[in-house]
């Protein structure tokens, strides 16, 4: 497989690690960059590589057109990403980038006969389940930065800079519209150990919703609470590492024995 990812945008912060066992590929939430994994790789398991996603619109791909549709987005990630599919993987995504690897995930076995070991997914509920959130994607600006704030993952500097605020609600409208426009399609459920993560102050997530990830694989599931809201990746970090060390540690010994 080829290493160089000067040839493969959808990959940043990459280290490889030929010697890993798993590698982890992480999904950011809506109007994030894969900047929010840089450092995972100094945190987790030698063993593992970790692969953080960059999709257009942001980081090193800022002049790309952002997508819009959930769909088109993972069928657009799946060919980049399937020549590091040779090895045992596992994926990460948080709130937006749960569903993004879902589907993904989804989209993977369907059509390249392969699945990661494990997903986890945080900050967000079931697929299956009815949409609760109201569609903000495309409310009128002083309105969508009120809802920006209320969901509190945008840093206070950025939005109390008008100018930053202008260069980032583009990205933010189309990612809001990428999942609140996702329609989920029921299908057999996937293989791989599932781990759902919350945070304890989350209004919108909620443990309920959490659990019914476990009828969407046939594999083991768990579920953790973090102390923190929404975005208890950020203040809960290092308890999330370990949660998923410790869940990795244990599908690479699974893939041990079956050896």
């Amino acid at each position: 497989m080829n290493n160089n990812t000067d040839k493969n945008p959808w990959l940043a912060y990459y280290k490889p690690n030929p010697q890993a066992d798993v590698r982890l590929f992480c999904f950011p939430y809506a109007g994030a960059s894969a900047a929010i994994y840089r450092t995972w790789a100094d945190h987790l398991p030698k063993n593992l590589e970790i692969c953080p996603v960059q999709l257009p619109g942001r980081g090193t791909r800022l002049s790309e057109q952002s997508f819009t549709r959930l769909m088109l987005l993972v069928e657009a990630i799946a060919p980049a990403v399937r020549p590091y599919c040779d090895r045992p993987f596992a994926f990460f995504g948080h709130s937006m980038g749960a569903a993004l690897a879902f589907e993904l995930a989804r989209h993977l076995r369907q059509h390249y006969g392969c699945e990661p070991i494990h997903l986890f997914v945080a900050g967000r509920n079931a697929p299956q389940l009815p949409r609760t959130e109201p569609i903000t994607y495309d409310l009128p600006e002083a309105e969508f930065i009120d809802e920006v704030r209320r969901l509190n993952g945008t840093p206070k500097e950025v939005l109390e800079h008008p100018e930053l605020m202008q260069l980032m609600l583009p990205l933010l409208r189309a990612d809001f519209a990428v999942i609140q426009t996702y329609e989920y399609v029921a299908g057999a459920p996937l293989n791989s150990a599932v781990t759902a993560f919350g945070g304890l102050l989350d209004p919108d997530v909620t443990r309920e919703g959490l659990d019914a990830w476990s009828s969407q694989t046939t594999g083991p599931f768990s579920l953790r609470m973090f102390p923190g809201d929404h975005f208890f990746l950020h203040t809960s970090g290092d308890l999330l590492l370990k949660a998923i060390a410790y869940d990795l540690n244990g599908a690479t010994a699974r893939l041990s024995h079956i050896a």
